[in-house]
């Protein structure tokens, strides 16, 4: 009798099991039929909301959705990773970030809500370069001239980024640990009021992402001082490399990508890759990212593989580089 039982409720479990398979597959398969979100993590006007939204009016148009843009600025980033590791993981709420959000948060915010494992990788969308740029009057001209400024005026000089934790802040740090100097590093809410203040001359300058500062730089609003890449950049050619500037251990190449709360159907990521891919293979992305010295990924670096494989390695790598400054 105890054995009919079991196997009455092993049958309805197993049936259980069988219809939420079958509506996880009918959802998967009509998706999406609304609009998708994608949190960005600062405020607009920015490297991650410009690269975003190139991407996502490009990405709404191979699903046949409109993807929605929504700034959620705050903690470098953290606030809207966390909002985006709570949201329902149906592919409908999907967040872009970067090394700073998704890797060196783990070391600077030890109580995050939130784990590496509680998001599913999508797709890296694109491949970005920092500049670290000074207000126009700043006494220094070139790269040389900086540090020796800096170390005669230690914890003096004062450099914006995107909040602590953000990749402009990594920039930053990565910048200062390079040239041995003291600055003393300022916290905004996005990119893009560190810059205005830098224009405004409210700070000394700016840790930045090419995508976002170039345009100023050519504008000269603010003054380009070197970016850290192996070469000069086509949007700025007139911008030092790091090795021709005489500082070539500063290395600022980093990346964004599309990530999607843990649980979300693997038929629904592999919809979003596939969207991702299309995207940034159009002429639209490509012109816009080569107006923002933006690399889009090459064929082989569009799987949600290699992005787990990057947040696996720069994870490892802030926490070093920010543990040697502590």
């Amino acid at each position: 009798m105890k054995k009919t039982r079991q196997n009455r409720i092993t049958a309805r479990l197993l049936a259980l099991v069988a219809t939420l398979s079958f509506f996880t597959a009918a959802h998967a398969q009509n998706y999406p039929n609304h609009p998708i979100t994608m949190i960005v993590p600062f405020a607009a006007g920015g490297t991650s909301d410009v690269i975003a939204r190139t991407v996502a009016d490009q990405m709404g148009a191979a699903l046949g959705q409109t993807v929605v843009i929504e700034n959620v600025a705050g903690a470098g980033g953290s606030t809207a990773l966390a909002r985006a590791s709570r949201a329902d993981a149906d592919g409908y709420t999907i967040a872009i970030g970067n090394a700073g959000t998704n890797a060196a948060a783990y070391t600077i915010y030890p109580n995050l809500p939130f784990a590496p494992d509680s998001f599913m990788p999508i797709a890296m969308v694109a491949k970005t370069f920092g500049i670290i740029a000074l207000r126009k009057d700043f006494p220094a001209k070139d790269l040389r001239e900086f540090i020796a400024y800096a170390k005669a005026n230690p914890g003096k000089i004062n450099l914006g980024h995107a909040g602590v934790g953000s990749s402009n802040f990594l920039i930053c740090k990565s910048f200062v640990q390079a040239a041995g100097i003291d600055v003393t590093l300022v916290g905004y809410r996005g990119a893009a009021p560190a810059l205005t203040d830098a224009i405004g001359g409210q700070i000394d300058g700016v840790c930045d992402a090419a995508a976002s500062v170039s345009q100023a730089i050519n504008d000269k609003l603010v003054r380009g001082l070197v970016v850290g890449s192996t070469v000069r950049l086509a949007t700025v050619p007139d911008l030092p490399a790091s090795a021709e500037a005489g500082l070539p251990e500063f290395e600022a190449q980093g990346w964004n990508g599309l990530f999607a709360p843990k649980g979300t159907p693997a038929d629904i990521v592999a919809k979003l890759n596939a969207a991702a891919r299309t995207a940034v293979e159009t002429d639209v992305v490509k012109k816009r990212f080569g107006e923002l010295s933006t690399v889009a990924p090459d064929a082989s670096e569009h799987t949600a593989e290699l992005l787990q494989q990057l947040v696996t390695r720069d994870v490892d790598k802030y926490r070093k580089l920010l543990e040697a400054q502590k």
